[in-house]
Order: structure tokens, then sequence, then C-alpha cells
């Protein structure tokens, strides 16, 4: 039954082995227009949990979602992307970024080179030791270390469902923390919850730019479209087209050392 159904209680998408990590990841080396295209942004006070003025360095920038709302006369901000096909949408919409590919855990930062260090949709995919070490690099003294995430607020029973049927991995419980590691210690927490305007073709959209069904078949896509399919239009009723106040939830963890 629907309303049976609970939240899962993982605080990251679950990986057998550092391969696995990897692979799932590889996924994102293809669909970044459309990525582009449906992700949403990040609410105004994400930006402002980042002091200014600063060097910015948003890792595993994506199509530049978060990085676009650093932006402002008071930062430089530079980003990179393991993607070569997320850093090209990015270079297109953000010319005037400069932007590189490289991955969380080695960022080809120089050490102390930046005031702050944000990630976006990223950290559950990365070595959390590793990318903290790398942090604590490329972060001057006195510096901060951001991560946030949009997700599905699957405390509505219906949008729980939806996100199982998506295969949406990055889903975390209420009141997830990341796991970061020393020397890093939380300094202060955003959370907010918000509604994305979607048509329901758009949520076949979405579903399309999750890692689960860029590494799918075609059969197994052609499933999770019919079964998208069945719980729009003949579980819930809604009608083709029809725009939907999709539910999302954003939370956002700001990280510096001690002293």
């Amino acid at each position: 039954m629907l309303l049976a159904m609970k939240p899962s209680r993982k605080e990251s998408p679950t990986f057998r082995d550092a391969a696995h990590r990897s692979a799932a990841a590889h996924a994102f080396s293809q669909g970044a227009a459309l990525y582009d295209d449906v992700r949403p942004s990040y609410p105004p006070a994400i930006a402002g949990l980042v002091s200014t003025p600063a060097t910015v360095a948003d890792i595993g920038c994506g199509t530049g979602k978060l990085t676009e709302t650093l932006l402002g006369p008071d930062r430089r901000v530079f980003a990179c992307d393991p993607s070569a096909d997320m850093v090209r949408v990015f270079a297109a919409r953000l010319p005037e970024v400069p932007v590189w590919r490289a991955t969380a855990e080695a960022t080809a930062l120089a050490d102390a080179s930046v005031d702050a260090l944000t990630c976006a949709q990223t950290w559950h995919w990365v070595d959390a030791h590793a990318a903290s070490r790398e942090a604590d690099r490329v972060i001057a003294p006195g510096g901060e270390l951001l991560l946030c995430w949009n997700t599905l607020d699957v405390r509505h029973p219906w949008v729980l469902r939806l996100s199982r049927i998506m295969h949406s991995g990055d889903v975390q419980r209420d009141g997830f923390y990341p796991e970061v590691a020393a020397p890093w210690t939380l300094a202060r927490e955003h959370r907010e919850t918000w509604l994305m305007p979607m048509g329901t073709d758009g949520l076949f959209e979405l579903m399309a730019t999750r890692s689960y069904w860029l590494r799918a078949s075609a059969a197994t896509r052609e499933k999770m479209r019919a079964n998208l399919s069945w719980y729009l239009f003949e579980r819930l009723g809604f009608d083709p087209g029809q725009v939907l106040p999709i539910p999302y939830r954003t939370d956002a963890f700001v990280y510096r050392r001690p002293g």
C-alpha cells in the first residue's frame, strides 16, 4: 500500500566498492543537455552561505546549476567536473567561468588557493575521506567547505513512490548528514522545502537524467516509462501535460576546520 511506504534511512546511495561507485558516477558522461534543461537550480539562500569576498571553486559543477548562483562582483569563481559532456554544456552556459575536468579527490587546484569549495549534488559520488583531504589541501586557512543537495521531498507519500519508480538514488532520509572526514567539522546547516512546477512530460525527462536510467538497457528503460505512465495517469489520475507542483527539499552544510 502507498501509505505504508517509508523513506530509506540510508545517508547516501550504497555502493559495493570503489569500482561500483565510479561506474555509477560515470553514467553522467552523457545526457548533460537534458540534465541542464530539467534539473532545478538552488534556492538563493544557498549561495548566501558562502562568505564574500571570496575565491570559490565549485567541484562536481555539472552544467553549472549552483555555479551560476555563486557569481557576483565580490567573488572569483572556478569550476570542475569529471564529465566532458557536463563541462561542454557548462562552458556554453557560463563562458566567463574557468572550468576543467577533475574530480573532488584530485581537483588540480594549488595548495590553499581558494576561500571556499562547494559541492552540489556531488558528495555522495565521491570517496568522502579522499575528498575531505583534498579540500583541506586546497582551501586556505579560515575557509569553508559547502555541501548541498536538491532532492525530491519524499516525506510526501506520493513523491516517495514517484522517486522509487524513477530510481532517484540521491534521495536521503529526513535530517540526514553527509559523511565528512577530519579536519572538517559542521559549522552550520540550512534546510528548506519548496515547490517546482513541472509538467508530466518533464517528469519523464527528469527520470531520464538519473544514473540508473543512463546505465539501463533499452528494455529496462521501456519498463520504467510504462511504470511512470501507469503511476501518473492511472494510479494518481493526472492528465497528460498537466503541470504539477513537485515538492523538493534542499539540504546544505557548511564545514570549517577547528581553530
